[in-house]
């Protein structure tokens, strides 16, 4: 594999600050600035935005030291998900070996078949339902934050306590930020809701169950406004074997070797999100139960 060349340590990825500064621009003027509901749509794609930006920053931009990354994206502006716990679910997804284990990808949307056959058929219908675009939209940031919140509580060993303990400040400054704007709660409810319903189009397909971890991450060619949103990510596998590349640079280095990384991903490929919406809208992309795994 040819070696990616990584940036010194003193030099600075540039564009993410930029686009830092402005989502947090974005974000303050949807709270101040815009009439209600122009700030509700603004909000929620710099929500969305920064959602993005703090998975940048997890893979060390644009600083090379963490702290300072971590100042610059603390906020759980989604106000659901405490930062650190992201942080630390999403480095253990990156075992690439264990994407869409049940158990061991904390991302995996499947579930065990032995865990799928207990559940009560009116959970199956909800989670078959999930598995599609509309349902993935409308349903997946409720059954995202809530089947997290139990793997957390579950767990909460002194790593999720301290996660949580860490996230009540952060999201307290963020409702005293919207309670002292003019936007209400109510409509900051509703921006932060969007955006995660924003994410949940580029998660809805990240990975699929495949014999090789190398095919199990996809390509979304044509991105459009949604590419920048999510950094990029469309190009899921070139992230996947670079994941210490900046965002900025994914689309060159997919063009350069683009035969390389569809060979690599076995063909998991969509030319769009418009095409990933006609295919499954109301129609299932995946069953719930992994199809290749059963413990």
């Amino acid at each position: 594999m040819r070696k990616i060349k990584s940036r010194s340590r003193a030099q600075i990825a540039w564009p993410t600050v930029f686009v830092i500064l402005g989502c947090y621009g974005a974000w303050v003027a949807a709270l101040w600035l815009l009439p209600v509901w122009a700030g509700i749509v603004v909000a929620a794609l710099a929500i969305a935005l920064h959602a993005s930006l703090q998975h940048e920053v997890i893979h060390g931009h644009p600083f090379t030291r963490a702290w300072l990354n971590d100042l610059m994206i603390w906020p759980p502006l989604t106000l659901f998900i405490p930062y650190a716990r992201y942080k630390a679910t999403h480095l253990a997804h990156h075992h690439d070996e264990v994407i869409t284990d049940p158990f061991d990808d904390p991302e995996s949307n499947y579930l065990d078949a032995g865990q799928w056959e207990k559940l009560p058929r009116v959970v199956q219908s909800v989670l078959r339902l999930n598995n599609t675009v509309a349902g993935r939209l409308i349903l997946g940031p409720a059954i995202g934050t809530i089947a997290f919140a139990v793997c957390e509580w579950r767990k909460r060993d002194a790593a999720v306590v301290r996660g949580w303990a860490l996230h009540i400040p952060a999201v307290a400054v963020v409702l005293i930020t919207n309670a002292a704007s003019p936007m209400p709660l109510w409509a900051y409810l509703i921006a932060a809701y969007a955006a995660m319903s924003i994410l949940k189009l580029r998660t809805f397909l990240e990975h699929h169950a495949h014999e090789r971890a190398s095919g199990r991450s996809v390509i979304v060619e044509r991105g459009g406004l949604l590419a920048f949103l999510f950094l990029n990510n469309n190009l899921h596998v070139v992230h996947h074997m670079h994941p210490k590349v900046a965002w900025y640079r994914l689309p060159a280095l997919y063009r350069s070797r683009k035969d390389h990384y569809l060979r690599r991903n076995g063909g998991y490929y969509f030319a769009s999100y418009r095409e990933v919406i006609g295919k499954y809208l109301f129609t299932a992309k995946d069953p719930v139960a992994h199809p290749l795994w059963r413990r």
